[in-house]
């Protein structure tokens, strides 16, 4: 016999669970695989909980919004380094980029891909004798580029990518700035002063970098103020610089009272990080629309999205 006193169960009220409403139902389950089976079937048969459930929903927003309204993206420079520009450049031909934005290593890796079909170094073995970021070439391209629009108003994506077809660049197929520029679609570059390795080469004309790097974000911010209702933003990989130069393109469009609330947003990462969470996914969308967060490696996650938009 205890020495303690339970509670008596006797006088409990219980109910049917099928008057219950249950957050999991067998329509919701998985489809199993199997042999020959087709994107379309592999697509459909993932279960309709969570992130899975939400990539179905964010990739019929995408596809509702292509042709109708803008689809803009940020991208870290990781995405190329994984090989996805030729997925990005398959889903800017078939309508679903309106924009694309980065910062300056994008750049440098874009740029090495259209001249010489190959980029990023091994950083720990140059970084110890001093080696790191010097390629000659690269530093002469970036110098020779900035030197040709000192005196131009244009943006800096555009430069580069004009600097690209001039050059007549072997790769320019796999460039996201030579295919967005013939594209007529906005590239956009967003600089942060010492972060890139073309800082590190003499030549380099810091003031216009800097000015081209501006008329950029004019750029990108007048593609931010044209969301307004049911627009889309991606942001892939990058955890700082984007996410920055959104919220402050966003509080100028918004500023101007342009009516850009009511879109859609997705982070693609990793890892979880502070500034996409709350200047990418929550704080944009508190006015309207919807936030998503989306974590796997860019290398899985992208041609998973493309193809499932493929099956619209």
């Amino acid at each position: 016999m205890s020495r303690y006193e339970a509670l008596d169960l006797s006088g409990v009220t219980t109910y049917s669970v099928q008057k219950r409403a249950s957050k999991v139902s067998r329509k919701n389950f998985a489809t199993p695989t199997k042999e020959h089976l087709s994107f379309r079937e592999f697509w459909e048969g993932l279960p309709n909980f969570l992130a899975a459930g939400e990539l179905h929903e964010f990739a019929e927003r995408m596809t509702s919004a292509r042709g109708k309204q803008p689809i803009l993206w940020m991208t870290g420079a990781h995405v190329l380094k994984v090989g996805l520009s030729p997925i990005l450049i398959h889903l800017l031909k078939n309508g679903f980029i309106s924009s694309l934005s980065s910062h300056g290593a994008f750049a440098v890796h874009d740029i090495e891909i259209a001249l010489f079909g190959q980029t990023s170094e091994d950083v720990a073995d140059t970084l110890k004798d001093g080696r790191f970021g010097m390629a000659r070439e690269t530093g002469e391209f970036f110098t020779q580029t900035l030197r040709e629009n000192s005196a131009k108003e244009v943006g800096l994506g555009e430069a580069f990518g004009e600097a690209l077809i001039r050059k007549k660049a072997p790769y320019a197929e796999d460039s996201l700035l030579v295919q967005c520029l013939e594209a007529g679609i906005p590239m956009t570059i967003h600089v942060a002063i010492g972060t890139d390795i073309f800082h590190e080469h003499p030549g380099v004309d810091g003031a216009t970098l800097g000015r081209l790097s501006y008329y950029d974000f004019r750029i990108f911010a007048k593609q931010v103020a044209g969301l307004g209702k049911n627009g889309v933003v991606l942001n892939v990989g990058s955890a700082v610089i984007m996410p920055e130069v959104f919220l402050k393109a966003l509080a100028v469009a918004r500023n101007l009272k342009f009516p850009c609330h009511d879109f859609y947003t997705a982070n693609f990462d990793m890892t979880p990080h502070y500034r996409p969470c709350m200047n990418v996914v929550q704080r944009p969308t508190m006015t309207g629309g919807k936030g998503y967060t989306f974590i796997g490696h860019h290398e899985i996650m992208i041609p998973l999205l493309a193809a499932a938009l493929e099956t619209a």
